[in-house]
């Protein structure tokens, strides 16, 4: 027989619950709570999508910069080679990583001029993973990954 203080046995009987049923709620919302969490994980995307082998080099205006997660992006203003703007949208990492590398919400503004290093996608087009970004100064923002703090 198992222990439990009178109250809760007899509260269990006047409503017909047996202690297998609160164990088995108890299971079930283990498990809801488990492939929420698991669900949410696999719906992130790897970095499969960029060409880490190649790297892009491209300098033009910034029209937004977006704090958010699970990424961060620019959305870059260059000019092709016929002098036409084309957007480019380059994503980041998330807002705390990036935070722990220097970025803040701050740290660029549309209008600002942007030289970024990119991993390129795949299957081209406008798009790449920022591995570096120098503002007009000069100055490199935050620290790329992998570098020492």
């Amino acid at each position: 027989m198992l222990l439990t203080p009178r109250g809760s046995r007899d509260a269990m009987q006047a409503t017909g619950q047996k202690k297998g049923d609160s164990m088995y709620r108890a299971a079930c919302l283990l498990v809801a709570a488990t492939a929420l969490i698991a669900g949410s994980a696999l719906a992130h995307h790897s970095p499969v999508m960029f060409d880490q082998t190649k790297q892009v080099t491209l300098t033009g205006t910034v029209r937004e910069f977006q704090w958010t997660n699970p990424h961060a992006y620019i959305q870059l203003l260059v000019k092709n080679e016929q002098g036409e703007e084309q957007e480019w949208n380059l994503e980041m990492g998330a807002s705390l990583y990036l935070y722990n590398l220097g970025w803040r919400p701050s740290s660029v503004k549309p209008g600002d001029t942007l030289t970024v290093t990119i991993a390129p996608l795949r299957k081209g087009g406008n798009g790449g993973l920022v591995m570096k970004a120098v503002g007009a100064d000069g100055k490199q923002i935050g620290r790329s990954a992998g570098a020492p703090q």
